[in-house]
């Protein structure tokens, strides 16, 4: 069978763009994804060379090639800021299911932002994908992003002790589960031209 091909979407909301991203997100990438602050919670190190940058892109090509996920830049629409980026990867069609993903610079924390972007990929991904369970994890360690996925319907379904190593530290996570039947939107995202 064939791997279903799934354009990455545009999507609006009331004050973000949520874009595929492009070679000019390269620099604001990797500016995140080398910070040490922001990835502390991460479940891998930060990045310190500017190619990782590269295969990242290279890889939001391949799932929309081979149809597992979509991974979009976060945009404030007021003034087209990078505010970082959310991703529905992961995706099963046999099971329905995918797992959702955010990484957000930390300008971006505490105004609402993670949970505006996810919920308008959700809500893309529950139609367009027809899923019926999303997945996701966070640090115990990083109440916040609990929150976020709290205000979008996730479960709490346990925690996964000492799963990951990442530089010596050793910590725990948190998995989180949001079944279709239990999803609520938070408001309709408009498909951007």
């Amino acid at each position: 069978m064939a791997a279903m091909v799934l354009p990455t979407p545009t999507l609006r909301t009331s004050r973000l763009l949520l874009r595929p991203f492009t070679e000019a997100d390269k620099e604001p990438l990797f500016a995140l994804q080398s910070d040490a602050y922001v990835l502390r919670y991460w479940d891998s190190s930060p990045w310190t060379d500017p190619t990782q940058a590269d295969r990242f892109l290279a890889r939001c090509e391949e799932m929309a090639e081979e149809g597992s996920g979509a991974r979009v830049v976060l945009e404030r629409a007021e003034d087209g800021a990078f505010l970082g980026w959310c991703t529905v990867n992961s995706f099963n069609p046999d099971f329905r299911s995918a797992s959702l993903g955010y990484c957000l610079a930390e300008k971006a924390w505490g105004q609402g932002y993670a949970t505006e972007a996810a919920g308008a990929l959700l809500s893309w991904a529950f139609d367009t994908l027809d899923l019926n369970r999303v997945q996701a994890e966070a640090d115990t360690r990083n109440p916040a992003s609990g929150r976020v996925l709290e205000k979008l319907g996730f479960v709490l379904e346990g925690t996964l002790r000492e799963d990951c190593i990442v530089d010596g530290v050793v910590s725990d996570t948190r998995v989180y589960g949001l079944l279709r039947r239990e999803w609520r939107p938070l408001s309709a995202p408009s498909t951007a031209p």
